[in-house]
């Protein structure tokens, strides 16, 4: 059970760490609404041919989760992404990578304040490490910058975007006990709905950019491989380990984000991402050690 998850959860963040660079590829080349909008309607479209024999069975249970589940994919999808892809007009795929290490930190916290659930020592040294990390990029390692307030407006929309994905790794612990195709295709359609007012923002602000020939391999990217596989692979981890656990990976997305963002874009590698990176991995290392010691696996 174990081992299947992690290889679940290290495709996930290999698949986002892709993310990040297709973030960047899409600059100029499709703008971040359209791109969020055109992701979901073609996920969504897929989704529905292989879930609807799931629909029908779930629907019972899905109706009575309604709200949650809105909730879910207005935040998790349309939220996180509308913000990822917008953070990367000003800031890099690195950075955008590195900051995501966050997300394990926020879950912890929020899942102890909701539900008690216990955590270690270790697990906090853990993410208290990955916050450190994240401080040091956020700052581009000058932490009298954070104290200042002297954020790079990139890097403060992947913070907020951080806080949203958090919101929806906890929420998944309430969903109902359906199909996780039923589970996928309601969460892109609430998505799809939450992404439109977004777009019509961006066509009425002269900021829409509909896809080019780069555009359209951006959106054929992030529909294939963060949206449907990583997304189902999350929700599945997330099953096997628990949300604790598997939010500690969310920070091998900096490691695959920073050496996809050199290789594939060719962007400057510093001092300060090399202590971040060796920081938030550090982190994962001793909160799943902790946590699979605490589990008596």
């Amino acid at each position: 059970m174990y081992r299947q998850a992690y290889i679940f959860l290290c495709l996930t963040t290999l698949f986002w760490g892709g993310n990040a660079v297709a973030s960047r590829l899409a600059v100029g080349h499709v703008s971040p609404m359209m791109l969020t909008t055109l992701r979901w309607i073609l996920s969504s479209s897929l989704l529905v041919f292989f879930a609807w024999p799931h629909l029908k069975r779930d629907w019972p249970a899905i109706r009575a989760k309604l709200p949650l589940l809105a909730f879910l994919g207005m935040m998790g999808f349309t939220g996180f992404n509308a913000l990822f892809y917008s953070s990367a007009q000003f800031t890099s795929a690195i950075n955008i990578a590195i900051e995501q290490g966050a997300i394990p930190m926020v879950i912890f916290v929020v899942n102890f304040l909701l539900f008690r659930l216990r955590v270690t020592a270790l697990q906090v040294a853990g993410f208290m490490l990955s916050l450190v990390g994240v401080a040091i990029v956020a700052s581009h390692g000058e932490f009298a910058r954070l104290l200042d307030l002297d954020v790079n407006f990139g890097d403060a929309l992947m913070l907020v975007a951080v806080l949203l994905y958090a919101a929806y790794t906890v929420g998944l612990r309430l969903k109902p006990d359906i199909h996780w195709l039923s589970l996928m295709f309601v969460l892109s359609l609430f998505a799809l709905l939450a992404s439109f007012p977004l777009v019509a923002w961006e066509a009425a602000t002269d900021r829409l950019i509909v896809p080019d020939a780069q555009g359209w391999m951006v959106v054929g990217y992030v529909v294939v491989f963060p949206s449907l596989l990583a997304q189902s692979l999350y929700i599945r981890g997330n099953e096997l380990i628990g949300g604790n656990r598997a939010g500690l990976f969310i920070n091998l997305v900096p490691i695959f984000g920073t050496l996809l963002s050199i290789i594939i874009l060719g962007e400057d590698f510093f001092a300060y991402h090399a202590v971040a990176l060796t920081l938030v991995l550090g982190g994962i290392w001793l909160a799943e050690h902790s946590g699979r010691k605490n589990a008596g696996a």
